[in-house]
């Protein structure tokens, strides 16, 4: 481990950027990545909690598909801290700073039947889908266009993906009736 004690930047802070973004604006727009950062990495957490405990007759397409929605959320978080980066921001990295900073809440440690996992995955996308809308018009009124076409490519994806969990739960199924009990 370096010995080294220089902080370059103070977490929570934003200097100036090279991308011409007034400083008070990159600062509103950065807070607001930290938070779309922040509950990224709730959502990531859950996802892959669910990929690890499921089970049933179902277990290895959702298996599948809880990998693929929590890879989603990854390469989207990335895409945010980078762009927190870019305007002169620090991107929130640490498990209880994103705790502090994130809008929606881990559903906890107990581990629950698919259908409920289910049901709290999709109100936990319901309510980041919520917020990166308002990112998008905090960006855009602000004029940070750069941003708002970021977000919304995460955007749809997270819209993709929600819509398939709304899909998972719906109550036509091929599994016979035997197979669930």
């Amino acid at each position: 481990m370096s010995t080294q004690k220089t902080v370059r930047q103070q977490a929570d802070s934003v200097e100036e950027n090279s991308l011409r973004l007034e400083q008070e604006k990159a600062e509103q727009i950065v807070d607001a990545l930290n938070t779309e950062l922040a509950n990224a990495y709730v959502l990531y957490h859950q996802l892959k909690k669910h990929h690890w405990v499921v089970e049933g007759a179902e277990f290895l397409p959702l298996h599948e598909f809880l990998e693929e929605a929590y890879e989603h959320v990854e390469e989207g978080a990335d895409i945010i801290a980078e762009r927190a980066q870019a305007l002169g921001g620090v991107p929130v990295s640490g498990p209880t700073a994103q705790e502090r900073r994130a809008t929606v809440e881990f559903e906890g440690e107990d581990v629950y039947d698919v259908r409920t996992m289910f049901e709290n995955d999709l109100e936990m996308y319901g309510d980041i889908i919520e917020s990166m809308r308002n990112s998008i018009e905090l960006a855009e009124n602000l004029g940070d266009y750069a941003t708002v076409e970021i977000l919304r490519e995460i955007l749809v994806t997270l819209e993709e993906d929600g819509h398939h969990f709304e899909h998972y739960l719906e109550d036509d199924t091929l599994v016979l009736e035997e197979a669930t009990k």
